[in-house]
């Protein structure tokens, strides 16, 4: 609806349309409000389509400032499957939020963390930091949300409370994780080079990037919440490869816990599932096809944890029945570089 005011002064023609076309009939279209005004005039909007779309105001002439003045709606082909996504996307959070502590016990119950990658631990450390460093700045800083909304007027922020609970917790299960390190048998496990090389890069570009941003006006601060959150996707990409090769090195997946593989596997594959049910509710398939990043990292990591289970119970299945039959037999540590 449109409402008018007393302080109108002069005859004017409001229109409303849609900036997708095929989502929403609206009727009528255009007003004419002749002053002095002071009414209700209502606007009846039908669904036409599932999808996205923003109703926009415009007048003539243009007596004041309706740039803000739009509503975003939803259009979905059923509520069943906005209810079966929503179930869907809190049980992936309860999966990725439980797994990291099937880890942290097998690392209590054996008192060692020989088996589990400390490259994989220092990449994965970083990239929940970059996360959360992410989701707090567009969450909670005022300056920025302006700087988001300045780019993107009719968007909304995309970071939602649990995004900030997973980051955060995500933050603590790994560094309780990390600690562990310090004080269970570790054999000769260290961070790699290689490892130390591909963070000191990703610290160099943040650090040089937030400079910039800093003393010019050639990056903003929302820039720099983006750059982190590439990095976060870029670890993503490669945070597997340490552990799975260290597997391989020692033909083994002792100390790694294939607890936090399956609730891993359950969180990508429920969280690729909801995508999908998204897309076919609201009629948004460019959201996988046409930016394929959020769906195929999900489908990345879930081939990673495949590959892990492969391991665990075919190819090395055999040392787990060695350890199991004899417990005091020292454990093949091999060396952790990626490369």
């Amino acid at each position: 609806m449109i409402v008018s005011s007393t302080d109108l002064t002069q005859r004017v023609n409001a229109s409303v349309q849609t900036r997708h076309s095929g989502i929403l009939e609206l009727n009528p279209k255009s007003i004419i409000i002749n002053p002095p005004a002071n009414d209700i005039y209502p606007i009846e909007v039908t669904s036409i389509e599932a999808g996205y779309t923003t109703i926009l105001l415009s007048i003539d002439p243009a007596i004041a400032d309706v740039y803000d003045a739009f509503i975003r709606v939803t259009s979905l082909h059923s509520i069943e499957l906005y209810h079966f996504s929503e179930v869907i996307g809190w049980i992936y959070f309860v999966a990725w939020s439980v797994s990291f502590y099937p880890q942290i016990y097998e690392n209590w119950k054996r008192k060692s963390v020989v088996g589990l990658n400390f490259d994989f631990l220092a990449l994965n450390i970083i990239g929940f930091t970059m996360y959360s460093i992410f989701n707090c700045g567009l969450f909670w800083i005022p300056s920025i949300q302006d700087e988001y909304f300045e780019k993107n007027p009719t968007g909304m922020i995309p970071v939602l409370t649990q995004d900030i609970f997973f980051g955060l917790h995500a933050m603590f299960a790994t560094v309780v994780t990390i600690t562990q390190c310090f004080f269970y048998e570790r054999a000769n496990q260290r961070v790699s080079w290689t490892a130390r090389g591909i963070i000191l890069v990703f610290a160099l570009f943040l650090l040089i990037s937030t400079i910039v941003a800093a003393a010019t006006d050639k990056l903003t601060w929302l820039d720099i919440l983006y750059f982190c959150s590439y990095v976060k996707l870029a670890i993503t990409l490669i945070k597997y490869i340490p552990q799975a090769y260290m597997n391989y090195k020692r033909k083994s997946t002792v100390g790694w816990s294939i607890g936090n593989i399956f609730l891993d596997f359950t969180g990508g594959a429920l969280s690729m599932m909801q995508m999908m049910v998204n897309a076919h509710n609201y009629n948004d398939w460019q959201s996988i096809f046409g930016d394929p990043t959020k769906f195929g990292l999900g489908l990345f990591s879930v081939v990673f944890d495949i590959f892990f289970i492969f391991q665990h119970y075919v190819l090395y299945r055999q040392s787990r029945k060695d350890v199991a039959a004899d417990p005091e037999k020292p454990e093949k540590t091999g060396k952790d570089e990626i490369l």
